[in-house]
C-alpha cells in the first residue's frame, strides 16, 4: 500500500524551530520502498485572508445584510488596495496562477482521495471560482460602481422609519438594522470611507429608529416588572440591548433624546453589574461599551477576566474553550475571535497589547488553514480583524529560511518551482533513491512579524500489516472485537493475532478518532480484510453524538465523510461478518483533511486468521 506520513510545521515571528519526521529518520523496515518526499511552505499566510474577500461579493441573495456585506467588502478592498501599492502588484501576479485554486483542489497527489470522488466537488469548484474573481474585485473602477450600487440598494430597501427589512418589502427588522449600522460604525472607526450626505442621512435615521426600539424595550420591561412585582434592579440585560449599546458606541455625534438617556443609564448600570453572566461575545461587546462610556475600570476588569479564561498555545495562538458554535448570533466562533481583537486593541495597554492581538490573529489564520469561512458575516469580521489590527503582516516579503538535513532550500534556485506572490507558497519534492534519512529533519527560521506554516510529506510503499500508526493533530485507534450473544447478553472480546475466528462469526469494528482542532472536509477510510463482509451495505447520512457524517460502504473499505469535524474524541462502531477462511491483512484506517492535507493520520496494520 502507498502510505503518506505527514509532519505539519509552523513558526512564529522571529523564531527558529526544528521539526523531525521520526519514522523517516528511524526507518529500519526491509520491505519499505521510498516513493516521494515533498516539502511545502507558506511564508505569509495572512494573504489567505485577502483571498477570502471575493466570497463577500459572490453571495447570490439580495437581502439587506448581504447587500451591506458587498458594500463592506468593496470598502475594505478599496481601502486595502489604496493603502498598500504592493497589494496591487500581488493581484496582477495571482491572475494566471494556482494561487486562486481552492485548497480543496490543491495537492491532489498528496491526498488520499481524488476530489471527484467526494461529496465536496461543488464546494471546491465554487471556492475556486470565487478566488478567480479576486482580480475583478480589486479593479478600482468596478469597485466604485459596486459601492454605489450596493448603497443605492440599501437606500431603496430602507423604510421611512429608518429600519431595514431582511429582504426588500419585508417587515422592519431590528437586528438587521443594528448589524448594518454597526458595520457602518466599523468602517467609520477604521477611517476606511468618508460618508457623503445621503449615506450619512441613511445611517442617522437608522440610528434614530434603533434609539426608539431601545426605549420601547426598556418601557415594556418597566411595565412587566410593575405588573408582576419583579425587581427591576435584578438582571434584565438582553442580548439585543447589548448589541444596540455596542452599535451606538460608534455614533457619539448623533444626539440622544432625554428618553434615551434614562434607558441608557439603566442598561449601563446593568452592564457593570451583570457582565460576568454573559457569553464570551457579549462580554467583549460590554467591555467596548463601558470603555467608550468612560468606565475604564470595569472594561479593564472584563479584559483581565477574558485574559485569565483564555488558552494560549504556541501553535494555535490565543483562544477560548467556550468559543463554540450555536444557532444564536452571539455564539459564532469567527465573529467572537474578531471581536476579541477589537476589544484588546482598544482597551489593552502596551507592551502586552501587540503580543495578545498577534496571538488572537494566529488563531484566526490557523482556523482558515483547516476551514472555509462559511458566512459573509464571519468573513467580513475576520478580514476586518486580521488586516487592520495589531502588527501589519501583509507587507512582509522575507521568505522563511529552510534547511532540510544538510541542504539549504532556496526555491528560486530549484527548476520548475514557482513561489506564489504574497503568500510565498512553494512546493518541491524528491523521488525514491534521492530520499535520505537525514532529510527527516527540517530547520526553519522566520525573520520579522507574522506566522508561517508548511509540511513534510513522506510517501512510501509498505506491506499492509507492517504499517505502524501515525499521529498528527488527528489521531486514530482501531480495534476489532469478536461479538457473541450469550444467555447473559452480548459479550465482546478483543481480537489479537492469536484469536481463531470461524466462518459466520460477527466482528465489531471500533474506531477512536481524536482531533485537537475543528476541521472541515475530512475523509476517513477504514479498510477491511477480504475475508470479511459488511453487515450494513447501505450508504447513508448518519448522526451520532451531535456529529453528522456520510457513511459509504465500498468493496474493500468503508468511507466516512465529515463536512465539519469539531474538536473532540469520537467513537465509531459497525459490524462485519466472517465469510472466507484464510490468513488476511485487515489493512489500516486512514484519515485526512481535504482542506489541509498536512493533517492526516492512520492506524497500524493488523492480521487476522480465519479457520474452517
Amino acid at each position: 500500500m502507498l502510505v503518506t506520513e505527514t509532519l505539519p510545521m509552523w513558526i512564529r515571528s522571529n523564531q527558529t524551530k526544528t521539526f523531525t519526521l521520526d519514522k523517516l529518520k528511524k526507518n529500519s523496515s526491509t520491505t519499505l520502498k521510498n516513493h516521494k518526499l515533498t516539502l511545502e511552505m507558506t511564508s505569509n499566510p495572512a494573504w489567505y485572508a485577502v483571498q477570502a474577500l471575493p466570497y463577500l461579493m459572490e453571495y447570490p441573495y439580495e437581502c439587506a445584510e448581504q447587500t451591506f456585506s458587498r458594500y463592506y467588502a468593496n470598502s475594505l478592498a478599496s481601502h486595502i488596495a489604496n493603502s498598500n501599492p504592493r497589494i496591487q502588484e500581488v493581484f496582477k501576479q495571482w491572475k494566471n496562477t494556482d494561487a486562486l485554486l481552492s485548497n480543496l483542489e490543491k495537492n491532489q497527489e498528496l491526498k488520499s482521495l481524488i476530489i471527484q470522488e467526494t461529496p465536496w466537488l461543488r464546494d471546491a469548484q465554487s471556492e475556486t471560482e470565487q478566488k478567480k474573481r479576486i482580480a475583478l474585485l480589486f479593479d478600482l473602477n468596478k469597485m466604485n460602481n459596486e459601492l454605489q450600487s450596493a448603497l443605492n440598494k440599501l437606500q431603496q430597501a430602507q423604510f421611512g422609519s429608518g429600519a431595514f427589512p431582511w429582504f426588500k418589502g419585508g417587515r422592519e427588522n431590528r437586528y438587521i438594522t443594528q448589524h448594518i449600522a454597526a458595520g457602518f460604525g466599523h468602517l467609520q472607526k477604521l477611517g476606511v470611507t468618508e460618508f457623503d450626505g445621503n449615506t450619512a442621512n441613511m445611517i442617522e435615521i437608522a440610528v434614530q429608529y434603533l434609539d426608539q426600539e431601545f426605549i420601547k424595550e426598556y418601557e415594556e420591561l418597566k411595565k412587566y416588572c410593575e405588573r408582576n412585582n419583579v425587581d427591576i434592579t435584578k438582571d434584565h440585560l438582553s442580548y439585543t440591548q447589548i448589541h444596540y449599546l455596542y452599535m451606538r458606541s460608534f455614533f457619539t455625534d448623533i444626539k440622544r433624546t432625554n428618553k434615551t438617556n434614562e434607558a441608557w443609564a439603566y442598561y449601563l448600570g446593568q452592564s457593570k453589574k451583570y457582565w460576568l453572566d454573559r457569553s464570551l461575545y457579549a462580554q467583549g461587546m460590554l467591555a467596548l461599551i463601558l470603555q467608550r462610556n468612560d468606565n475604564q475600570a470595569t472594561a479593564t476588569k472584563i479584559i483581565r477576566s477574558l485574559d485569565e479564561k483564555s488558552i494560549t498555545s504556541q501553535e494555535l495562538g490565543m483562544y477560548w474553550k467556550s468559543n463554540t458554535s450555536s444557532w444564536h448570533w452571539y455564539q459564532a466562533p469567527i465573529e467572537t475571535q474578531a471581536l476579541m481583537i477589537e476589544v484588546f486593541s482598544e482597551i489593552e495597554k502596551e507592551p502586552k497589547k501587540t503580543e495578545i492581538i498577534d496571538n488572537l490573529k494566529v488563531w484566526l489564520l490557523k482556523n482558515k488553514q483547516t476551514n472555509r469561512w462559511k458566512t459573509t458575516k464571519a468573513t467580513t469580521e475576520a478580514i476586518y480583524a486580521l488586516l487592520l489590527q495589531g502588527s501589519d503582516w501583509l507587507p512582509i516579503t522575507d521568505m522563511v529560511e529552510i534547511v532540510l538535513g544538510d541542504q539549504k532550500i532556496d526555491p528560486s534556485q530549484i527548476e520548475d518551482v514557482k513561489v506564489e506572490a504574497g503568500t510565498g507558497y512553494f512546493k518541491t519534492s524528491w523521488n525514491g533513491s534521492e530520499i535520505k534519512s537525514d532529510m527527516a529533519t527540517a530547520k526553519i527560521t522566520k525573520k520579522g512579524n507574522g506566522i508561517a506554516w508548511g509540511a513534510l510529506y513522506w510517501q512510501y510503499f509498505e506491506n499492509l500489516d507492517k504499517i505502524t500508526s501515525a499521529k498528527t493533530p488527528l489521531q486514530l485507534k482501531k480495534k476489532l472485537f469478536l461479538k457473541k450473544n450469550t444467555d447473559t447478553g452480548e459479550e465482546i472480546t478483543e481480537i489479537t493475532d492469536k484469536t481463531q475466528l470461524q466462518l459466520g462469526d460477527l466482528i465489531r469494528v471500533r474506531i477512536e478518532l481524536k482531533s485537537d482542532r475543528a476541521m472541515e472536509f475530512v475523509h476517513m477510510k477504514d479498510m477491511r480484510a477480504s475475508g470479511l463482509e459488511p453487515v450494513n451495505v447501505i450508504s447513508q447520512y448518519r448522526w451520532q453524538d451531535g456529529l453528522g457524517y456520510y457513511e459509504s460502504t465500498k468493496d474493500a473499505a468503508t468511507n466516512f465523510f465529515f463536512d465539519y469535524l469539531p474538536k473532540g474524541l469520537y467513537v465509531f462502531e459497525y459490524e462485519l461478518r466472517v465469510n472466507n477462511k484464510g490468513d488476511f491483512s485487515n489493512g489500516i484506517t486512514t484519515i485526512q483533511s481535504m482542506y489541509a492535507p498536512e493533517f492526516s493520520s492512520h492506524s497500524e496494520g493488523v492480521r487476522i486468521k480465519i479457520n474452517n
